[in-house]
């Protein structure tokens, strides 16, 4: 049936009317306004924006089949929420209120981005300077068997995660594996979910390893120092796995790789200049009460220093290169001086996971929004006040592995549940960790499934999961039983 009839029949529509009807309760604020405090809880508004979430996460969970970047859907879902949001408050004459909440929101956002963007940034500087191809040369030429290589690669992750994220730490390993055994698809899918549950496991005890560490720390829920109690509990969720897979793993070596690889000018020294602005950024936090992001800001103007002298000295550096490589006859080096480039930070800056950035920014700011329409207020009751606080961490941590760990951790910290200290280390750890359970559950493994492609599969992770669940389960218990004292207000 056509919307328009002919002059001669003139006839309205009927799904004209319905659409109207519609706008029209989107739009009506009487229908949204509960005794003056605004829960959109119940209204078509609080529904719609719900929807939208839910439809932008749906478009996220199927990055790997539609090949549309994860941020784009989330970007727009914020967009629209917090645009029904203004709408309404508008037409209440309270624009103030949605306007204070939403710059709140931002501010959130703000301080752990940029404190993110420096991360990015010195890992970047450091790959640019060969460090880490630095690290998997040596592992290649060292021709270890495929054991060996399980647990090298697995334990590498786990110790590196806490202080370059799990994210990067994944990469690198993965790199390794794949280099090593290339064409053993059973071995690389086996040894790339060691990996992952490893690089988890590891970040889950550092509030350098994951943006929900990350987020725990820089909101004062948990001290710096205390996150290292889940050591031991991340140990766990890391060996019992591993420990399991590894009777499956062929005890035979891969054919010999050789790979020379010298690191850039300045990379140790790179090193030391992290290792000293997340020294900047922790007593920023506890000696002077301040955002951690102020010393990570001034880390970056560290390195920005010593890129403007590796830039000024770099002719010098050649010089000096090329005369003792001239003595020595070595052709090779002296070509590889010709490819040489000078450091750029904002170089670095740039090549910044932008997409995991903005991906960031529209989940806090619909879950933000989400939260000052009433439904996280909604879910916190439904969760600690129906459950306890341990079943309700325990399943947030099982949901983290569909949904992703970011929006999970930044609608606890926003519903704030009053909850012992061991069970904000709990959130902590499950949401850290549970992410293992699928191979889409976490950034790590998402990118993993990328760079072994073909190799390391959905299903293929899937079928160890059981597997994974038990690390999962045991680390609960190992968390329960070091740290019961913290657990002392609430049962």
């Amino acid at each position: 049936m056509p919307f328009f009839r002919p002059p001669c029949q003139p006839r309205f529509d009927r799904r004209w009317l319905f659409l109207l009807a519609a706008l029209l309760l989107v739009f009506s604020p009487a229908v949204l306004a509960v005794t003056g405090e605004l829960d959109l809880t119940q209204s078509i508004v609080g529904f719609f924006a719900l929807g939208i979430f839910v439809m932008a996460y749906a478009l996220v969970m199927a990055e790997e089949k539609i090949h549309m970047r994860k941020s784009k859907p989330v970007l727009v879902a914020a967009g629209i929420i917090w645009s029904l949001i203004g709408w309404v408050y508008v037409q209440n004459g309270m624009s103030e209120a949605s306007e204070h909440a939403f710059r709140v929101t931002l501010l959130e956002f703000t301080e752990l981005m940029l404190f993110l963007l420096v991360a990015m940034t010195y890992i970047n500087a450091l790959e640019e300077r060969r460090v880490f191809d630095a690290l998997r040369s040596w592992m290649l030429r060292k021709g270890f068997n495929y054991r060996s290589l399980f647990w090298l690669t697995g334990g590498l992750a786990f110790i590196l995660s806490p202080i370059a994220d799990n994210l990067t730490t994944a990469l690198l390993m993965c790199a390794v594996v794949t280099k090593v055994a290339e064409g053993d698809k059973r071995f690389i899918n086996v040894a790339c979910i060691n990996i992952v549950v490893a690089a988890n496991a590891g970040g889950a005890f550092s509030p350098f390893g994951d943006i929900t560490t990350l987020m725990v720390w820089q909101a004062g829920i948990v001290p710096f120092q205390d996150f290292f109690i889940l050591f031991f509990p991340a140990l766990v969720n890391f060996l019992i796995p591993a420990v399991i897979m590894s009777l499956f793993i062929p005890n035979k070596k891969p054919e010999s790789v050789q790979e020379d690889v010298w690191m850039k000018r300045g990379a140790r020294r790179i090193v030391v200049l992290f290792l000293l602005t997340i020294t900047t950024a922790v007593l920023c936090h506890t000696l002077l009460h301040l955002p951690p992001v102020l010393g990570m800001m001034t880390g970056l103007g560290y390195l920005q220093f010593f890129g403007y002298y590796l830039r000024r000295s770099l002719p010098r550096s050649l010089e000096r290169k090329r005369e003792r490589y001239s003595r020595r006859g070595d052709n090779k080096k002296l070509e590889q001086l010709g490819s040489v480039v000078p450091f750029d930070v904002f170089n670095r800056v740039a090549r910044a996971e932008w997409d995991t950035l903005l991906f960031f920014y529209g989940v806090v700011m619909c879950v933000g929004g989400l939260g000052f329409m009433g439904y996280l207020g909604l879910l916190s009751e439904a969760l600690y006040l129906g459950w306890n606080p341990t079943a309700a961490n325990i399943v947030l941590g099982v949901v983290s592995a569909v949904v992703d760990n970011i929006p999970v951790m930044f609608a606890v910290l926003t519903m704030e549940p009053e909850m012992s200290h061991g069970h904000w280390l709990l959130i902590t750890l499950t949401a850290g960790v549970g992410g293992s359970l699928l191979s889409i559950g976490s950034a790590a493994g998402v990118a993993v499934m990328g760079q072994a492609r073909g190799s390391y599969t959905f299903m293929g992770h899937l079928r160890w999961s059981p597997v994974i669940l038990l690390g999962y389960a045991a680390s609960i218990l190992v968390h329960m039983w070091l740290n019961a004292e913290s657990f002392a207000l609430f049962g």
